[in-house]
């Protein structure tokens, strides 16, 4: 890792801190006092109005939302026949990285691309954006999934015939990267990284193409591809919470953790500062979680702990009101994060979920009891987890959020196979979690998730079969590098196997990631002695 990534979250840890003033200003428009990055979008409209909805657009791809919103009104007010204002407006609503848009914005997406039509765009091109916005918002009944493929089918026609146009290639590759239901995710992913690379070596401040190539790279296969835009999206909108935060997307993945760490504290002193813009709490609880993840690696687990209990204070009334389901889901999975990963199996049992959470929250508390069971040995209360969490599934099969069921298959498979292992039936328990580990080796986990095949091989070790147990913690090493239960499992299974020398690569590097940190973890003591004892012979 290149000693300039560490210098780069650095600066933007400082320029977060400092006023606007008194840092570079990269998007010089008036109308935004922000650092934002740099949007170039020629339209009819005055220039007046181009200058806000550029302001709104740079806003817009760092997910301050509510500012691009007043930007792109107040694009309307100072020219009343820009018909581009309100198309702006329009696309504004739609967030497709962030959440599904609500009943609600779709209609008055439609209503704002009517406006549009009644004050007649003034060029072909202009004509066409406003066409694809209507074929996205047109009310009918196609899903959503079948929305994003006409939207995307329109958007790459206005790139194809516009090949100057960066916010088309942008607005493609945004829509390419809305097919979360795809099984080609990642030719998905590559095809959006195929697209922004040459605008991101053409405008290196672009905010919107730095911060879509990190969401494309953001699994095992592409992540590497994603570093040089994750080393340059916090200089890019040093203003923007979410802008800070997403390089550690990049930085989770490749096991990076002190530049995981410098980019979610810039991010949450950015969320925090009162002169930062669009301040909600879901850019500290994101951060948070985040920081949580990244402290408990390096054993830092006071400073983990402190984050889950200052995450469980962010009430509904300081976030976004499309997120209030993210507060519930940040609510039961730090604590359920922080006992796993610290193997306080008995804590991880003794969760309680939330009865007024949406039943796919609460069933992350029941996950977390089957696993902790799974590790204690308990068949009652596995077995009593594993139902609750099915009765979570089949109510969110039948609630308002159907989609989520495809994220609760991961939980799912893996609280079954513990309970498969209980009771006795080693080899489909070993089967279900390697079919789920071979799927996370392309796709990816969370990033804040414990990897299935690390789960696999702590299931191989309960098992008393420690030879398959280290072939898989190397496996999941390779995929997700530097995690500190992964090392120390490898170094203890290969301690158990009479591999002392593989042993001591795998405790010294541990050791060597939590070395600022001194932890009290009985797995970094345990690695200190036998290093200690190797090196007297």
């Amino acid at each position: 890792m290149p000693a300039s990534f560490h210098a780069v979250l650095r600066v933007a840890l400082v320029i977060a801190i400092i006023t606007p003033g008194g840092a570079e200003e990269i998007h010089t428009h008036a109308a935004s006092p922000v650092i934002v990055g740099t949007i170039t979008f020629p339209i009819s409209c005055s220039k007046q109005a181009q200058s806000h909805i550029e302001s709104g657009l740079a806003m817009f791809h760092s997910f301050l939302f509510y500012d691009a919103e007043s930007q792109f009104k107040m694009a309307a007010d100072v020219d009343a026949s820009c018909a581009m204002a309100y198309w702006a407006q329009a696309i504004g609503l739609y967030r497709p990285l962030a959440y599904l848009p609500a009943t609600q914005d779709m209609k008055r997406g439609w209503e704002l691309i009517q406006k549009a039509h009644q004050l007649t765009a003034k060029s072909q091109r202009e004509r066409d954006y406003l066409h694809a916005a209507e074929v996205l918002y047109r009310p009918d009944a196609r899903d959503y999934a079948r929305r994003n493929h006409d939207y995307s089918a329109q958007l790459e026609e206005i790139y194809r015939s516009y090949p100057d146009d960066t916010e088309a290639a942008v607005f493609y590759a945004l829509s390419v990267l809305t097919f979360a239901d795809s099984d080609d995710s990642i030719q998905d992913a590559e095809k959006a990284i195929g697209i922004l690379n040459p605008i991101f070596a053409a405008h290196p401040d672009h905010p919107g193409v730095a911060h879509y190539i990190i969401h494309a790279a953001d699994n095992p296969q592409l992540a590497a591809k994603g570093l040089s835009a994750a080393g340059k999206y916090a200089e890019i909108a040093p203003a923007a919470p979410h802008a800070l935060h997403m390089p550690s997307h990049i930085f989770a993945r490749l096991g990076l953790w002190q530049e995981d760490i410098d980019s979610n504290l810039a991010s949450l002193h950015a969320a925090q500062n009162p002169s930062a813009v669009d301040v909600g709490g879901e850019h500290q609880l994101h951060a948070m979680e985040f920081l949580e993840y990244a402290y408990l690696q390096i054993g830092e687990d006071d400073k983990a702990k402190a984050l889950v209990e200052k995450g469980a204070k962010i009430t509904y009334e300081q976030v976004d009101p499309n997120l209030h389901d993210y507060v519930n889901r940040t609510r039961a999975n730090s604590p359920a994060l922080y006992y796993l990963e610290t193997r306080n199996w008995k804590a991880a049992q003794a969760l309680s979920p939330d009865p007024t959470a949406e039943p796919y929250n609460q069933a992350i508390t029941f996950w977390a009891q089957a696993v902790a069971a799974g590790h204690l040995h308990d068949l009652t209360v596995a077995q009593n987890a594993v139902a609750q969490y099915d009765a979570m599934l089949e109510l969110t099969k039948k609630g308002p959020r159907p989609r989520n069921v495809k994220s609760m298959m991961t939980r799912h498979d893996e609280a079954h196979a513990w309970l498969l292992a209980l009771q006795g039936k080693d080899d489909e328990a070993v089967m279900l979690l390697r079919k789920l580990a071979d799927r996370q080796d392309v796709e990816g986990k969370g990033e804040i998730e414990t990897p299935a095949r690390e789960m696999l091989a702590d299931m191989l070790m309960e098992l008393n079969r420690p030879a398959e147990a280290l072939i898989e913690y190397e496996k999941s090493l390779n995929t997700d590098p530097n995690r500190f239960n992964g090392l120390y499992g490898a170094g203890r299974d290969a301690e158990l196997l009479g591999d002392y020398k593989q042993a001591n690569i795998y405790f010294m590097q541990l050791m060597r990631n939590c070395a600022v940190a001194g932890s009290r973890r009985p797995e970094l003591l345990h690695a200190r002695e036998l290093t200690e004892e190797r090196k007297k012979f």
